[in-house]
């Protein structure tokens, strides 16, 4: 895989990274196991990661870390590193999700660089996966790219708690096959509905919710 040399990773197990790149709708397809497993482990690895980063190098709260860590971690910013560094050119998908644009979906692509870090921690050790995440997430944070990764979930909670209120996310439907998948969510204020979001998690339309209540009530 060019990748890991651009990376100057030597891979022990190889089959991790082939793994890390293999969309469920390939797996299934061909017998093999998806990324799945390795996202799972890749997200706390990079929640750990950020965590000790934070608590080392920026002097603030508990509260304002975990906000700080939200916007870094959040389906938007996994999107960014991963088409930064290329993984949505490895991925192996199914015939219907390749025609369908999978290698570009923003849930996808984002996932692979949770799993692509799984395999990294795995193959190389911690302290490997501790460099990458040091070269290709860190800039970002240094370069004060905060407001890229709007977090409109808490600013809406900001919003509606200064008057007290009441706030809920309902998911109305959810469609498409198992692999792919499409959430829409409303938002509701004192069991008002006030916006809706569409996204192919249920966080990310949670965020397009509040993005799109929140762009009303400025109207407003």
């Amino acid at each position: 895989m060019e990748l890991l040399e651009k990376l100057d990773i030597k891979p022990k197990n190889f089959s991790l990274y082939e793994t890390a790149m293999t969309h469920t709708s390939y797996a299934n397809e061909h017998g093999l196991e998806s990324y799945e497993r390795l996202e799972y482990l890749g997200d706390a690895v990079l929640e750990l990661l950020m965590s000790d980063y934070l608590y080392k190098t920026k002097n603030i709260s508990e509260g304002e870390m975990t906000k700080l860590r939200a916007h870094y971690v959040c389906e938007t910013a996994l999107y960014e590193y991963s088409t930064k560094l290329g993984l949505n050119n490895y991925l192996k998908l199914g015939k219907g999700e390749a025609e369908s644009g999978g290698k570009y979906r923003k849930a996808v692509v984002s996932d692979i660089f949770e799993s692509f870090l799984g395999a990294i921690y795995l193959d190389q050790g911690f302290e490997t996966a501790q460099k990458f995440f040091l070269t290709h997430v860190i800039p970002y944070i240094e370069n004060h790219e905060v407001d890229f990764f709007a977090d409109y979930k808490s600013v809406l909670q900001e919003f509606v708690q200064t008057d007290k209120r009441s706030l809920e996310y309902k998911v109305v439907s959810e469609t498409g096959p198992a692999h792919n998948k499409e959430f829409t969510v409303e938002v509701m204020i004192d069991n008002i509905v006030y916006g809706s979001g569409t996204a192919h998690s249920k966080k990310a339309a949670e965020q397009e919710a509040a993005k799109d209540a929140l762009a009303k009530a400025q109207k407003g």
